[in-house]
């Protein structure tokens, strides 16, 4: 596939392979974007950022309408875009489609509700005759970089918003997975989009994504990734406007007077989903010690149950994760857990890029397994005295992105979600969930700001103030 750069496809001269993480083969090829291609998104994206900003915004509801309806009436082709390069079986790709549909629709939504206010500046001291208003203007250039695990929604919730908004948008796809990033941009020009309204430019993020970010004519970054890219985009990004969403290692905590059969289904739910490549996956679970053990049992039946493999297969439930080295990395996690005295309880078996479903007991905070991102296919338990040591356990970490509690009493349900350190909270479900209408974003080393359309918007936006001097 080419890249799209200054209102033209183009191809590059050198290349990078797609490859299907399950078997290897190679799917397809994109162009490796060097700095001449960089500089001229750019200077093409301030002159987009000019004819979005004259667009309606029912012209710009219109467009994104438009896209969502594309999206859907490509939604099998591009599910299997997804399973092809990112490894994700089939039926969770089919429900990202069908969620990026939601997420352009709401996007479109708010494209009409960019509202400003009256500000009552008589209020102030000797103020009379002036009349104040807000009004909501686009930042002008976003930069999008988003990650490899949700190729299409994880895009349109950084690209919708800032079409939505009025901005022009340069998209920087991951090199794992940039097929569905490009067949997104193909479907928004399609429906109407200015052709320098949009870029989606292809190449190494070392050299591409920091050499977008860093540039001056650039008004907003949101970035999707690891803590330590996030860290290097925010000190070469300067003044300018940046989201980060840094990733997770949720807590999942089962106080003692729970439903045990609920919580093992929803740790079996969400501490799987797409091999666990999902930053809010349920990683640490957080029990007490009167159910512990009989929570583990429970959780090993229906993780058991979790067939992994090729990703395309009807009976697959859990896929390969992106690459044979991610796979052997959350192994090698997982054995250095065990050679500290943790147990074993399911799983651990590789097969190339496939790792059966895991379940490790006996898990302290200290072990990489509580403390780092796991990114794979394993849950951590760890059990807890009292419902004050599952909260403080909860908390120690450096990440606060989803966390979850199950319990049949309110008041105590109510208290576990004042005090987890999370930007979500779930009671009786586990943390990977997430309508995406919502605000989604974390605390601490998760990050700062927010995703979901009416959120983003306002990210995406600068506010004005006009002053009319009446007398």
């Amino acid at each position: 596939m080419e890249m799209y750069i200054a209102g033209r496809w183009c191809a590059g001269s050198k290349k990078t392979e797609v490859i299907h993480p399950f078997d290897g083969r190679v799917l397809d090829s994109v162009p490796q974007a060097g700095p001449d291609d960089v500089e001229q998104a750019l200077a093409a994206a301030v002159r987009g950022a000019a004819a979005m900003a004259r667009l309606s915004a029912y012209e710009r509801y219109e467009i994104l309408r438009r896209a969502a309806t594309a999206i859907e009436a490509h939604q099998e082709e591009m599910a299997r875009t997804i399973t092809l390069e990112e490894g994700k079986i089939l039926a969770e790709a089919r429900a990202e489609v069908a969620r990026a549909v939601q997420t352009l629709t709401i996007a479109a939504e708010e494209a009409k509700r960019l509202y400003g206010e009256t500000i009552p500046l008589d209020a102030a001291p000797g103020v009379q005759g002036k009349l104040g208003l807000t009004w909501r203007v686009p930042c002008g250039v976003v930069v999008a970089v988003s990650p490899f695990n949700f190729p299409l929604n994880l895009m349109a919730h950084k690209v919708a918003p800032a079409i939505a908004a009025g901005n022009a948008v340069i998209l920087k796809p991951p090199s794992s997975t940039p097929l569905s990033a490009l067949t997104l941009t193909r479907l928004l020009l399609e429906s109407g989009l200015p052709p320098e309204g949009i870029a989606c430019i292809t190449g190494p993020g070392a050299e591409v994504g920091e050499a977008l970010c860093r540039d001056p004519r650039v008004r907003k970054v949101s970035f999707t990734g690891s803590v330590p890219v996030g860290e290097q985009i925010c000190r070469a990004a300067g003044i300018k406007k940046v989201t980060m969403e840094l990733g997770g290692n949720a807590p999942l905590v089962v106080l003692a007077d729970a439903d045990l059969e609920r919580a093992a289904t929803a740790i079996a739910a969400t501490g799987y989903g797409n091999a666990g490549q999902v930053c809010i996956s349920a990683q640490r679970v957080i029990a007490g010690r009167e159910i512990y053990e009989d929570l583990i049992a429970l959780t090993k039946a229906k993780v058991a149950s979790l067939t992994a493999g090729d990703p395309s297969d009807a009976a697959t439930k859990v896929g390969p994760l992106v690459r044979e080295a991610e796979a052997i990395r959350v192994q090698g996690w997982i054995a250095e857990a065990v050679g500290a005295k943790a147990r074993l309880v399911i799983g651990n078996e590789r097969q190339g890029a496939v790792l059966s479903p895991t379940i490790v007991a006996d898990v302290t905070p200290e072990m990489r397994l509580a403390k780092d991102e796991l990114f794979g296919p394993a849950v951590a338990f760890m059990p807890a005295a009292s419902p004050a040591e599952a909260l403080a356990l909860a908390n120690r970490s450096r990440f606060g992105l989803a966390a979850s509690v199950f319990t049949r009493d309110v008041d105590k349900a109510l208290r576990m979600a004042q005090g987890l350190e999370a930007g979500s909270v779930h009671v009786n479900y586990g943390p990977q969930w997430r309508a995406d209408l919502m605000p989604y974003g974390g605390f601490k080393d998760s990050g700062f700001g927010k995703e979901g359309p009416r959120y983003a918007v306002l990210e995406m936006t600068e506010l004005k103030m006009v002053v009319l001097h009446l007398e």
